[in-house]
Protein backbone atom coordinates (compact mmCIF):
# COMPACT_ATOMS: atom_id res chain seq x y z
CA UNK A 1 0.00 0.00 0.00
CA UNK A 2 3.00 2.42 0.67
CA UNK A 3 4.91 1.19 -2.79
CA UNK A 4 3.79 2.50 -6.04
CA UNK A 5 5.30 1.67 -8.95
CA UNK A 6 5.50 4.38 -12.33
CA UNK A 7 6.33 1.93 -14.89
CA UNK A 8 7.71 3.68 -18.47
CA UNK A 9 5.02 4.18 -21.43
CA UNK A 10 5.33 2.77 -24.93
CA UNK A 11 8.84 1.27 -26.18
CA UNK A 12 10.55 4.31 -25.14
CA UNK A 13 14.34 3.59 -23.17
CA UNK A 14 16.55 5.53 -21.60
CA UNK A 15 15.54 9.56 -21.42
CA UNK A 16 12.92 9.06 -23.50
CA UNK A 17 11.12 6.47 -21.37
CA UNK A 18 12.64 8.04 -17.98
CA UNK A 19 11.47 11.52 -18.21
CA UNK A 20 7.16 11.37 -18.57
CA UNK A 21 7.85 8.42 -16.02
CA UNK A 22 9.66 10.41 -13.24
CA UNK A 23 7.20 13.43 -13.82
CA UNK A 24 3.85 11.27 -13.29
CA UNK A 25 6.42 9.90 -10.49
CA UNK A 26 6.65 13.33 -9.11
CA UNK A 27 2.71 13.85 -8.73
CA UNK A 28 1.77 10.68 -6.76
CA UNK A 29 1.70 11.18 -3.07
CA UNK A 30 3.06 7.52 -1.82
CA UNK A 31 5.65 7.19 0.53
CA UNK A 32 7.54 5.07 -1.73
CA UNK A 33 7.36 5.52 -5.60
CA UNK A 34 9.50 3.08 -7.77
CA UNK A 35 10.58 4.36 -11.37
CA UNK A 36 11.94 1.37 -13.42
CA UNK A 37 13.30 3.58 -15.70
CA UNK A 38 16.22 5.66 -15.56
CA UNK A 39 17.50 8.94 -17.32
CA UNK A 40 21.22 7.66 -17.12
CA UNK A 41 20.77 4.18 -18.39
CA UNK A 42 22.92 4.90 -21.52
CA UNK A 43 25.49 6.21 -19.52
CA UNK A 44 25.69 3.50 -17.48
CA UNK A 45 26.02 1.10 -20.13
CA UNK A 46 28.15 2.93 -22.06
CA UNK A 47 30.64 3.27 -19.09
CA UNK A 48 30.12 -0.54 -17.54
CA UNK A 49 31.07 -0.94 -21.89
CA UNK A 50 34.23 0.49 -21.76
CA UNK A 51 35.65 -1.78 -19.16
CA UNK A 52 34.75 -5.01 -20.85
CA UNK A 53 37.94 -6.56 -22.25
CA UNK A 54 36.49 -7.85 -25.77
CA UNK A 55 37.90 -8.62 -29.34
CA UNK A 56 36.66 -4.87 -29.83
CA UNK A 57 38.02 -2.46 -27.81
CA UNK A 58 35.54 0.62 -27.11
CA UNK A 59 36.84 3.72 -25.63
CA UNK A 60 34.97 6.68 -23.74
CA UNK A 61 33.50 8.24 -27.08
CA UNK A 62 30.13 6.35 -26.81
CA UNK A 63 29.97 6.98 -23.13
CA UNK A 64 30.97 11.03 -23.57
CA UNK A 65 28.08 11.30 -26.21
CA UNK A 66 25.45 9.50 -24.03
CA UNK A 67 26.53 11.65 -20.85
CA UNK A 68 26.44 14.59 -23.32
CA UNK A 69 22.88 13.84 -24.04
CA UNK A 70 21.91 13.13 -20.42
CA UNK A 71 23.65 16.44 -19.61
CA UNK A 72 22.03 18.21 -22.42
CA UNK A 73 18.65 16.69 -20.92
CA UNK A 74 19.43 17.89 -17.48
CA UNK A 75 20.09 21.21 -18.01
CA UNK A 76 17.08 21.62 -19.92
CA UNK A 77 15.19 21.15 -16.54
CA UNK A 78 13.61 17.34 -18.39
CA UNK A 79 14.27 15.91 -15.64
CA UNK A 80 16.39 15.39 -11.74
CA UNK A 81 17.77 12.33 -10.40
CA UNK A 82 15.82 10.41 -8.67
CA UNK A 83 15.71 10.98 -4.84
CA UNK A 84 17.61 7.37 -4.45
CA UNK A 85 19.15 4.43 -7.04
CA UNK A 86 18.18 1.40 -5.84
CA UNK A 87 19.87 -1.75 -7.21
CA UNK A 88 18.56 -5.14 -7.73
CA UNK A 89 21.35 -7.81 -7.84
CA UNK A 90 21.71 -11.74 -7.57
CA UNK A 91 23.39 -12.50 -4.73
CA UNK A 92 25.44 -10.19 -2.32
CA UNK A 93 27.80 -7.41 -3.19
CA UNK A 94 28.55 -4.90 -0.82
CA UNK A 95 31.37 -2.66 -2.58
CA UNK A 96 31.85 -2.49 -6.62
CA UNK A 97 33.69 -5.67 -7.69
CA UNK A 98 33.77 -6.74 -4.08
CA UNK A 99 32.03 -9.55 -3.87
CA UNK A 100 31.23 -11.23 -0.47
CA UNK A 101 31.26 -14.84 -1.69
CA UNK A 102 32.80 -16.20 -4.51
CA UNK A 103 31.28 -15.26 -8.42
CA UNK A 104 31.29 -16.02 -11.15
CA UNK A 105 33.02 -13.81 -13.41
CA UNK A 106 29.77 -11.75 -15.49
CA UNK A 107 29.44 -10.76 -11.44
CA UNK A 108 32.61 -8.69 -11.80
CA UNK A 109 31.56 -6.49 -14.26
CA UNK A 110 31.78 -2.50 -13.11
CA UNK A 111 29.15 -1.37 -12.51
CA UNK A 112 28.38 2.31 -12.61
CA UNK A 113 25.51 2.51 -9.72
CA UNK A 114 27.82 0.82 -7.48
CA UNK A 115 30.94 1.97 -8.71
CA UNK A 116 31.16 5.76 -9.57
CA UNK A 117 27.32 6.58 -8.79
CA UNK A 118 27.65 4.93 -5.33
CA UNK A 119 30.89 6.56 -4.67
CA UNK A 120 29.65 10.40 -5.06
CA UNK A 121 26.91 9.76 -2.57
CA UNK A 122 26.83 6.21 -1.07
CA UNK A 123 23.52 7.06 1.19
CA UNK A 124 21.64 7.62 -2.07
CA UNK A 125 22.48 4.04 -3.79
CA UNK A 126 20.96 1.05 -1.80
CA UNK A 127 21.71 -2.35 -2.87
CA UNK A 128 18.64 -5.51 -2.36
CA UNK A 129 20.56 -8.60 -3.08
CA UNK A 130 18.66 -11.78 -3.33
CA UNK A 131 18.21 -14.66 -6.30
CA UNK A 132 14.42 -15.60 -5.98
CA UNK A 133 12.20 -13.00 -7.03
CA UNK A 134 10.11 -13.65 -3.54
CA UNK A 135 13.32 -12.94 -2.08
CA UNK A 136 14.14 -10.09 -3.96
CA UNK A 137 10.69 -8.37 -3.02
CA UNK A 138 11.83 -8.58 0.35
CA UNK A 139 15.14 -7.37 0.39
CA UNK A 140 12.97 -4.20 -1.78
CA UNK A 141 11.26 -3.43 0.90
CA UNK A 142 13.57 -4.29 3.67
CA UNK A 143 16.09 -1.28 1.66
CA UNK A 144 13.40 1.15 1.21
CA UNK A 145 12.44 1.14 5.17
CA UNK A 146 16.36 1.39 5.87
CA UNK A 147 17.16 4.29 3.40
CA UNK A 148 19.33 6.35 4.58
CA UNK A 149 18.77 10.39 4.04
CA UNK A 150 22.46 12.40 3.37
CA UNK A 151 23.57 14.82 1.24
CA UNK A 152 21.34 15.30 -2.37
CA UNK A 153 22.86 14.66 -5.19
CA UNK A 154 25.72 16.99 -6.55
CA UNK A 155 24.96 18.61 -10.51
CA UNK A 156 25.31 16.15 -12.75
CA UNK A 157 28.73 17.51 -14.55
CA UNK A 158 30.58 17.01 -11.10
CA UNK A 159 28.84 13.53 -11.00
CA UNK A 160 30.13 12.78 -14.83
CA UNK A 161 33.90 14.43 -13.61
CA UNK A 162 33.43 11.62 -10.55
CA UNK A 163 32.52 9.39 -13.50
CA UNK A 164 35.50 9.96 -15.76
CA UNK A 165 37.92 10.04 -12.82
CA UNK A 166 36.67 6.29 -11.22
CA UNK A 167 38.67 3.01 -11.83
CA UNK A 168 36.58 -0.18 -11.58
CA UNK A 169 38.06 -1.89 -8.58
CA UNK A 170 39.62 1.28 -6.76
CA UNK A 171 39.31 2.32 -3.61
CA UNK A 172 36.95 5.34 -3.04
CA UNK A 173 38.60 8.31 -1.24
CA UNK A 174 36.72 11.45 0.83
CA UNK A 175 36.77 14.43 -1.11
CA UNK A 176 39.08 15.86 1.14
CA UNK A 177 41.87 12.74 0.25
CA UNK A 178 45.19 14.71 -0.84
CA UNK A 179 44.33 17.54 1.27
CA UNK A 180 45.38 16.36 4.58
CA UNK A 181 49.33 17.80 5.51
CA UNK A 182 52.11 16.02 7.42
CA UNK A 183 52.13 16.71 10.81
CA UNK A 184 56.14 17.78 11.61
Amino acid sequence: MNVVVVRPAGDADGIEAAVPALRRASGISAPYVLVPADPLAAVAAEWSAMWELSSEPRGSDRFELRAGEALAAWRANQFELPDYYLVLTEGTRPAENRPAAPAAPEDLRPDFYLGPLRSVRPHRVAVAAATEPAAQAAALLSELGSLRTGRWWPSLEEIFAAVRAFYPGALTESPDAGRATLLT
